[in-house]
């Protein structure tokens, strides 16, 4: 059978383009370092007059090795103003959180350093920066579609891997900013920064495996215009302690 050539050669333009495609998305990957990457909670609401100054400051970790996220609750909406970017399961966290901290309440603007309560959280970044400690698992990350993520969990000291570890993934986005119209904050434009868009939990793993562990995650579509991290966080189950964390960044 003859083959048309133009048709042959459009085919394998299109082939090629596609692998091209795929090559480029499998060249963002990151892998953690040996040291620890500090990882930074910070609960606020839009609804909340004391949170502005924090979300201001946190954004000041953009750059810098820090895992950060803004997780946006929504208790305070019965004042009047609905925060868009609340969910009842950062709430949720929030009160684990406090459990494992020995609260007796949850409360923003709340900043939480590595699983643990941080409220003198004013002019402590170069503190929260330098938090580091031998890591006791690595981490790889890699993006094999658009949102499509796997990462590698690999306990760093075979001989005595870690008894127990826990795993969640988030998405967060910078540059969102609201008109605020009602509530504690009416009048205001704030500016948001490591905004918390998808939380995910990866699991349990309980046992002292020194095998790696892949997990995977499906995330939701990138909003136009923001910059877009996907960060997971290995931590132990009883304290919240983190034990790696790892952020990925890819364009497009």
């Amino acid at each position: 059978m003859a083959i048309n050539a133009s048709k042959f050669i459009a085919a394998c333009a299109l082939l090629a383009g596609a692998t091209a495609t795929f090559g480029m998305q499998n060249q963002c990957t990151a892998g953690s370092g040996p040291l620890v990457t500090p990882v930074l909670e910070l609960y606020t609401s839009e609804g909340c007059s004391s949170c502005p100054p924090a979300d201001k400051w946190a954004s000041a970790f953009k750059g810098k090795d820090v895992v950060v996220q803004a997780f946006h609750v929504g208790y305070w909406d019965y004042i009047g103003w609905v925060d868009r970017f609340a969910a009842p399961a950062h709430t949720t966290r929030q009160r684990e959180v406090a459990g494992r901290n020995r609260l007796r309440n949850i409360y923003t603007p709340q900043v939480v350093v590595n699983g643990r309560d941080w409220p003198q959280w004013r002019g402590a970044e170069q503190h929260i920066s330098s938090q580091k400690e031998a890591a006791q698992v690595r981490i790889e990350l890699r993006q094999l579609a658009a949102d499509q993520f796997e990462a590698t969990v690999t306990p760093v000291n075979a001989v005595a891997p870690v008894p127990a570890w826990a795993a969640y993934w988030t998405v967060t986005e910078h540059g969102h900013n609201s008109k605020v119209k009602a509530g504690e904050n009416a009048g205001e434009f704030l500016k948001h920064d490591f905004v918390v868009r998808q939380y995910t939990q990866a699991g349990d793993y309980r046992s002292a495996d020194a095998t790696p562990k892949k997990l995977g995650f499906r995330s939701l579509a990138a909003t136009p215009g923001h910059e877009r991290q996907v960060n997971l966080v290995v931590f132990e189950p009883a304290s919240g302690k983190t034990l790696q964390a790892l952020s990925l960044q890819c364009a497009g």
